[in-house]
């Protein structure tokens, strides 16, 4: 009975372990959902900013392109899931600032000398940071129903539930990017200037707001070094599946002013309709086999790194 009693025991504090880890996870993330949710401004900011980016930014180039010649070209719908990935970077990444906020108010304290694994506080942040950037890259995904976008069908709807996992994955990485680094910040007004010096480079160099096609070789480079980059690809190859994004380029371009004038009004109509020449966009980079491999081992990497960042915590 005795052996029994002691071969039962170690299983049984197992078991209470994993049922206070697992717990501790629960909690901290329902704090940042309440906490997140009840922050009215930081809801809506959220969703404002990339409207603003969106139909602001892309419709000025938009019009850029009908001056140089690509008239026909689509620029808001290509830009659309860059959009998407970069509310689901900045949203992700700043969550991780709530473990500064607890910091400088004690909560953190309290929480760290508890008998709660740290590593369940940190997946706890982690989670919690990533539901709110998937819930915020869902309502803007929500936007692809519009007839600007892609139309409220059912291959737009199977879109949108494709996505929804290359999402949450990109959530997650991006949160534990942004729990590493703030698991090593002691000031709370530093941090949005360092993530700012991260995160700037990360999204203008990901694709996001241009095709990755015929760039000078060194940001060529540095676009394929960047894990983002992998992660707008699949969200743009997935979105714009079965969709002409190509333009019409003006078979008049690089003619003068004075000799465009001189051509009869029919003429220039027929040359527009018979000689059109295409400029198209790539939408899709990299294999989708890449992308997923790659955006799969930066969220496990960022994930174990973020974790170990913060049971170092005193």
């Amino acid at each position: 009975m005795e052996d029994t009693a002691v071969a039962v025991h170690p299983e049984k504090k197992q078991m209470n372990n994993l049922k206070r880890g697992l717990t501790a996870i629960y909690v901290i993330w329902l704090r940042e959902f309440k906490r997140f949710w009840r922050d009215a401004p930081r809801r809506i900011g959220s969703f404002v900013q990339p409207l603003v980016y969106l139909f602001l930014l892309g419709t000025g180039l938009q019009a850029a392109f009908k001056v140089f010649g690509g008239g026909q070209t689509d620029y808001v719908t290509f830009m659309f899931p860059g959009i998407v990935a970069m509310t689901v970077l900045f949203t992700s990444v700043f969550s991780a600032i709530s473990i500064l906020w607890d910091r400088e108010f004690g909560f953190l304290k309290e929480v760290l000398v508890s008998p709660v694994p740290r590593s369940s506080v940190a997946l706890g942040k982690i989670v919690g940071g990533a539901t709110t950037a998937f819930l915020q890259g869902l309502v803007l995904l929500a936007l692809a129903f519009l007839p600007n976008f892609f139309g409220f069908s059912l291959s737009t709807f199977g879109k949108c539930l494709a996505l929804m996992p290359v999402i949450l994955l990109l959530s997650l990485g991006m949160t534990s990017l942004g729990v590493a680094i703030a698991a090593n910040m002691k000031s709370f007004e530093g941090f949005p200037i360092v993530m700012n010096f991260i995160l700037l480079p990360l999204f203008f160099l990901s694709g996001a707001m241009f095709p990755l096609q015929g760039l000078p070789k060194w940001m060529d480079v540095l676009t394929k070094l960047n894990p983002l980059t992998y992660g707008v690809d699949l969200i743009r190859g997935i979105a714009l599946k079965g969709v002409d994004i190509g333009g019409m380029m003006n078979p008049l371009q690089g003619l003068s002013r004075d000799v465009v004038s001189k051509i009869p009004p029919e003429v220039i109509t027929a040359l527009k309709n018979s000689m059109p020449v295409s400029s198209e966009f790539k939408a899709q980079a990299f294999p989708v086999w890449l992308d997923v491999l790659v955006l799969l081992g930066f969220s496990t990497v960022m994930l174990a790194i973020a974790i170990w960042q913060f049971s170092r915590q005193e």
